[in-house]
């Protein structure tokens, strides 16, 4: 239903198109329902960890270590995709979550072992799904019409993140989080539906190979990723936690309802933004959407230290919404160009892969020191003034591009 949903307005608004219908279809919705499945569960994995007794440090520990695992094994990922192909990739990864997710149930159980057992198979599910999906969106774009594309994506992304919250905190209140977490795994079971109708699309252009790599044109945009991966963790992992100990620290499992409905109220706004930024990217604007984006983003992560109510983080979030859009779509566009103009595709992806990990691992480390050093709530509003200065990054990538 899904994907016939979706082949009806791509066929409409993209008659222009070289990749058939079909591919970008099946691309949208299995990405759509895989969202839906990690916000399901998945995100709220950091604060269930909490509730279940664990520190802070902890948490941050077991999270860089999880990013610092996923930049070792980014270039296996490429090498996979290489060979076996964007949809079959994609297909493990999904079925590779299904065991994450249920071992996360079982926490309560079992306890460290199934804390291992989840880490391990979403770390690999998860960069195997980011090289598959980069790849493959690089390959079936329009380069006319990318900024209008990547905010198509942008809008059911956020439309899924916007219901899915409330959904899994509503099955956490009234029937347990280690249930929010199985009906997650059913949900990656469905997201990989899709994909088996799909062609098997090795990218045989392309070799995974050093010799010819275009390095002064990669490292820039390389090195910004990894501010956005730093983002990542400052923007979700980090500010969960954060609401959960500093707004709401006597929240039994009402806080996953909370959570999710503080992340459903910027809906509205992403959708808005989405497809002015798209019209903006494709009127080759990008590279000032970007900066503005980055600028704006800096002030938002400035603005979290001043959180002290409920609704000043909804605000947070609102502004959140409009910055961040700005920066990843943009982000994005100069990314699936750049990795179009290198020649090596897959491998100039698996560097980009690398890099926003490795960012995410140096987030995790601040937070761990900041809240090892200061702690408590202090903790959190040091690493945000942190993350302020370190978005700053995203603004270096020089993406070719926007210097044209």
């Amino acid at each position: 239903m899904i994907k016939s949903f979706l082949y009806r307005i791509l066929q409409r608004r993209h008659f222009w198109r070289v990749a058939t219908f079909g591919e970008v279809a099946e691309l949208y919705a299995s990405r759509t329902l895989r969202v839906a499945a990690i916000y399901i569960g998945a995100g709220f994995t950091s604060v269930f960890l909490y509730k279940a007794g664990y520190s802070v440090v902890f948490i941050m520990s077991f999270w860089a270590i999880i990013y610092f695992c996923k930049a070792l094994i980014s270039p296996i990922a490429g090498i996979v995709v290489a060979r076996i192909g964007t949809a079959h990739g994609a297909l493990i990864s999904n079925l590779l979550y299904i065991p994450a997710m249920l071992a996360l149930g079982f926490m309560p159980q079992f306890g460290l072992p199934a804390i291992i057992v989840f880490a391990v198979f979403m770390g690999v599910s998860g960069t195997l799904y980011e090289m598959c999906f980069y790849v493959e969106f690089s390959r079936v774009k329009n380069a006319l019409h990318a900024g209008k594309e990547i905010g198509f994506m942008n809008i059911l992304e956020k439309m899924t993140i916007s219901v899915s919250p409330v959904i899994g905190g509503a099955i956490a209140l009234f029937f347990g989080v280690q249930v929010t977490m199985w009906v997650a795994s059913i949900l990656f079971g469905l997201s990989a539906l899709p994909l088996f109708k799909t062609a098997n699309k090795t990218e045989k252009k392309q070799r995974i190979s050093v010799r010819g790599f275009p390095w002064r044109m990669a490292i820039p945009s390389m090195f910004a990723k990894s501010a956005e991966g730093f983002d990542i963790v400052a923007t979700t992992i980090v500010w969960g936690l954060f609401i959960a100990i500093s707004l709401f620290p006597k929240e039994g499992n009402d806080i996953y309802v909370i959570l999710g409905g503080l992340s459903s109220v910027t809906i509205i706004v992403a959708i808005i933004a989405s497809i002015t930024y798209g019209r903006i990217i494709d009127k080759s604007k990008g590279g000032e959407l970007m900066t503005v984006g980055v600028i704006s983003n800096a002030l938002v992560h400035i603005s979290r230290v001043f959180v002290a109510t409920p609704a000043s983080a909804v605000g947070v979030n609102i502004v959140n919404e409009v910055a961040t859009t700005a920066q990843n779509m943009a982000f994005l566009r100069g990314m699936f160009d750049a990795a179009d103009v290198s020649g090596h595709r897959i491998m100039y992806l698996i560097g980009i892969e690398i890099m926003n990990s490795l960012g995410a691992t140096v987030a995790c480390v601040i937070m761990i020191l900041c809240a090892v050093f200061i702690g408590g709530v202090d903790g959190f509003r040091m690493f945000y003034v942190v993350a302020a200065v370190a978005i700053l990054g995203v603004g270096t990538a020089r993406f070719p591009l926007y210097r044209k």
